[in-house]
């Protein structure tokens, strides 16, 4: 098998603000592995949050090069069981490995993904697509530019929720709220009784990742559904985030990539917990590789490849929130 590995500096078409930063430009890592006629491909992209960038990646992949190319090439559950031990301290250089070992498999067996892991696809919830934070003005020009049925909006100012109360005379789709933890328990508390009249669905991770009494407060006493993202990253934080959140948003960079992932998913599903994923502004690859977990999902945030303006692959297309399979096998990329 031949690694290659590719990055790309993807434009976003409006300048992307949370409660933390903002950011006009997304680096991403595109991985290709390569045997026996076919291609797989896989992506993650650099997070200032968590110290990741494109070149750390490229690094621990190159210094893996040997190993990754003389891999016994078995099913991506033992490929995965095999690579994490090199890569457990960078899951996201893990996660574009897992998501082409993914693609590839499934395209040397000539079906798509979902089809290999027997999911039937009838019932895919719709993405929702994301405004960021900025003037209340340009907010409602960006949901006005793309007229979508679930709009999930960032947040973390000191006018939040006279945001959305403008927001709400634009539109009548549904609202999630994403305040990536910038508020405290009492200010979640009070809004969430203000938002829920609002229309808005659930909110994700109101407080910081680690405040775990607060958490469980405001499990208790929130009027609508807390959705853990920060706080749950890897495995082991599905079982942790149990009683203190009521579902959880997987990132396959987080996590180390569509293998861990699906085994989240169907904890969080043992445990009657929500289930979501997420993106972080990827292009048509990792958006395209979130597509075949859709069927176990309740949420998605897939909008990665609206955000953009240079997408560096086709794969899946989306319509008004409902993803559209690409023709091809595996997870229906390929780069342009």
């Amino acid at each position: 098998m031949e690694l290659i590995i590719r990055s790309f500096n993807l434009k976003l078409k409006h300048t992307f603000s949370i409660s933390r930063q903002s950011y006009n430009v997304q680096p991403t890592l595109i991985v290709e592995l390569k045997e026996g006629g076919f291609s797989g491909f896989g992506e993650a992209t650099a997070n200032p949050y968590y110290n990741m960038t494109v070149e750390k990646m490229k690094d621990d992949l190159t210094s893996l090069k040997s190993i990754i190319e003389t891999a016994n090439l078995t099913t991506p559950e033992e490929f995965w069981k095999h690579m994490h031990p090199h890569l457990k301290h960078n899951m996201f250089a893990l996660c574009a490995l897992d998501q082409a070992y993914n693609d590839w498999y499934a395209k040397q067996k000539g079906k798509k993904l979902y089809e290999l892991w027997g999911y039937d696809i009838s019932n895919n919830p719709l993405t929702n697509y994301t405004i960021g934070i900025d003037s209340i003005e340009k907010m409602v020009s960006k949901m006005n530019e793309l007229p979508w049925p679930i709009y999930k909006i960032k947040l973390g100012t000191k006018d939040d929720i006279k945001i959305v109360t403008e927001l709400r005379k634009h539109t009548h789709a549904i609202f999630r709220i994403d305040a990536n933890g910038g508020w405290s328990i009492d200010e979640t508390i009070k809004n969430a009784k203000t938002l829920r009249e609002l229309g808005v669905e659930f909110l994700e991770q109101p407080l910081k990742a680690d405040d775990w009494d607060g958490h469980k407060e405001v499990y208790q006493k929130s009027v609508l559904p807390i959705i853990a993202d920060e706080s749950c990253q890897v495995e082991a934080d599905v079982a942790k985030c149990y009683n203190y959140f009521h579902g959880i948003n997987v990132k396959l960079v987080k996590c180390g990539g569509l293998t861990p992932a699906r085994r989240m998913l169907v904890h969080a599903k043992e445990l009657h917990m929500k289930t979501m994923v997420g993106c972080m502004t990827e292009s048509s690859v990792g958006i395209s590789a979130i597509a075949h977990l859709l069927p176990l999902l309740d949420y998605v945030d897939m909008d990665g490849v609206l955000l953009i303006e240079n997408d560096i692959a086709t794969g899946i297309t989306l319509n008004y929130g409902v993803a559209q399979y690409s023709d091809l096998n595996g997870t229906g990329v390929a780069l342009i």
